[in-house]
């Protein structure tokens, strides 16, 4: 069986091209697998991807590389929906409203086509338009699979599929080490403004504890400047970008989320990879639908004293080792049911019932 997996950028530093290219890796050990990326800045993915999977893009943005179509979105759709007319794959699998419409216009008629979604579509218009024409939508929480039912009203049918962790083996935390990792972009919706603010009020009581802040992006300049005026220049480390945000979630006691509107929880469900408990806002849906206190990790209820309460969650797995240790393994238990290859399964019966 030979599938398609196209993504925006395949060279981006996100949590759905994370899973989107462990997944590819996954599927290549038993069928012929390319991802396809619309645009190509880099020589390499930011992330790992399995030797086995064909890579190819539609736009190469690369510099110093001779461009054989005028810059213009509109130039990239009409790339791209040729692309889509010539493809021959058994199964085309897209991951954002705008790439599911083209497939559902463009792809050809016997290829299987499923939206992989992890959003809601900004503008639900042409989805609903041409949405029907697909063979399944695939979300990644039972949450999200709701609302998209209720937005397509039943055609195509909607599926929820776990998102897929990189198989193992993983590095484990020892969970001795006094350092609370928080790891993404760093963009107004991660709200690691939040993060840091909470984290002056724990640095105040345990001088001896760190925050340290893996990813990059626009905030950067903003949430350097929070950590000067709240003097926790000792305290808090931008540590930049990582390939490897497992490794360094090992180094971890804590992970902490306080995204505002995170729709997929790879960094939440990486932490767990590593037997990291996690402390995170239950208003988040994608932690939201992975945390379990008491068992994996602390949700914090949304506030208006909502620093107060994640800065005492905190606390309290600093100065409670036992229980640190109690929700690592839930943590350990919960990213198991995420391996790529028990998530490959799982699609692989999806594509055998729909067929």
């Amino acid at each position: 069986m030979k599938v398609s997996l196209v993504l925006a950028s395949a060279y981006a530093m996100r949590g759905d091209v994370r899973a989107t290219l462990n997944l590819a890796t996954a599927l290549s050990r038993r069928h012929d697998v390319e991802v396809i990326s619309v645009r190509r800045q880099k020589e390499k993915p930011f992330f790992p991807i399995g030797p086995d999977v064909a890579m190819r893009s539609v736009i190469d943005a690369r510099p110093g590389v001779r461009h054989l179509l005028p810059r213009g979105q509109v130039r990239a759709e009409v790339a791209l929906w040729r692309l889509l007319r010539n493809l021959k794959s058994d199964v085309l699998i897209t991951t954002r409203p705008g790439l599911g419409v083209q497939a559902a216009r463009h792809a050809p008629r016997d290829t299987m086509k499923i939206a992989r979604e992890w959003g809601r579509p900004a503008v639900p218009t042409p989805v609903k338009r041409f949405y029907p024409r697909l063979d399944a939508v695939v979300t990644a929480t039972e949450s999200a699979q709701e609302e998209w039912d209720l937005l397509l009203g039943g055609a195509p049918a909607v599926h929820s599929l776990l998102d897929a962790l990189p198989s193992g083996p993983w590095p484990r935390s020892r969970m001795d080490n006094r350092i609370v990792a928080a790891g993404g972009r760093w963009v107004p919706a991660k709200s690691y403004d939040r993060l840091i603010r909470a984290f002056a009020i724990v640095a105040d009581k345990r001088p001896d504890w760190r925050l340290r802040l893996y990813g990059g992006g626009p905030e950067e300049r903003r949430l350097r400047a929070l950590v000067r005026d709240l003097n926790l220049h000792n305290h808090v480390y931008f540590m930049g970008t990582t390939p490897d945000l497992a490794g360094e979630f090992a180094k971890a006691s804590i992970v902490a989320s306080t995204s505002r509107v995170e729709d997929l929880g790879m960094a939440v469900l990486e932490a767990m990879g590593c037997g990291v408990p996690v402390v995170a806002f239950e208003g988040a849906r994608g932690p939201k639908e992975f945390v379990a206190t008491g068992y994996n990790g602390v949700l914090v209820p949304e506030t208006e004293s909502d620093l107060q309460f994640f800065a005492a969650a905190l606390l309290a797995l600093i100065d409670d080792e036992r229980r640190r240790r109690s929700l690592a393994a839930g943590a350990r238990d919960t990213a198991a049911r995420h391996s790529a290859d028990e998530v490959a399964v799982q699609w692989e019966k999806l594509i055998a019932d729909l067929r």
